[in-house]
């Protein structure tokens, strides 16, 4: 299985990291490793002191495809939920600094936990859909797939022409404004639309 996550998907992220709007999707990779179990706590990790959250919407692939066309990449997924891209911002800077890929600051244990459930979806819902992420009960991140620059199905095409997709890869599809650090003792709440997908301790 591949998590697949998009960089710089939302245009007030990019400014608020003061990086450039990308013309294609940038995206890298994180190991299945990475997974949270649900319903399992987030220990910090101890090789960071500046982690940030980045909640974003997951897609889950429902079928295998390579070279798939904008117009049909539809078919590919029926599901939406929830995830952190949790990043150790410190780790990033050092490795940018030195020109060195960053997988340290982003695939490390645990660093992409998911909500309890996947969202069926219907038609185009998937092109409106509204999430956030609470922090100790304050509103920290509030987007809409609407706003993304690359939409879901771009990324799929974009994608699935460098690699296969099969049953069961997910796409992280990117993080609104509003990322920010957490400690340990933070609780992170992350909803899509009403409905509650995460409860996530830090500890």
């Amino acid at each position: 299985m591949k998590i697949i996550c998009i960089g710089r998907n939302y245009v007030n992220h990019a400014k608020e990291m003061n990086s450039p709007i990308p013309e294609v999707p940038m995206f890298f990779m994180k190991p299945e490793t990475s997974l949270l179990p649900k319903k399992n706590p987030f220990y910090y990790p101890n090789f960071t002191k500046n982690l940030h959250f980045e909640c974003e919407l997951v897609v889950k692939i429902n079928k295998l495809g390579k070279n798939i066309s904008k117009k049909f990449a539809h078919e590919y997924y029926d599901h939406v939920g929830i995830g952190i891209d949790f990043t150790a911002r410190d780790l990033q800077q050092k490795c940018k600094d030195k020109g060195h890929p960053w997988e340290i600051a982003k695939g490390f244990e645990h660093s992409a936990p998911l909500g309890t459930h996947w969202v069926p979806l219907e038609g185009k819902q998937i092109q409106d859909i509204d999430f956030r992420l609470v922090k100790n009960g304050e509103l920290v991140q509030k987007g809409n797939s609407k706003d993304m620059i690359f939409s879901v199905d771009d990324i799929i095409a974009y994608v699935s022409q460098f690699m296969t997709l099969k049953i069961g890869d997910l796409i992280f599809t990117g993080t609104p404004e509003g990322v920010g650090p957490v400690e340990i003792g933070d609780v992170l709440e992350a909803y899509i639309g009403e409905e509650k997908l995460m409860n996530l301790k830090i500890k």
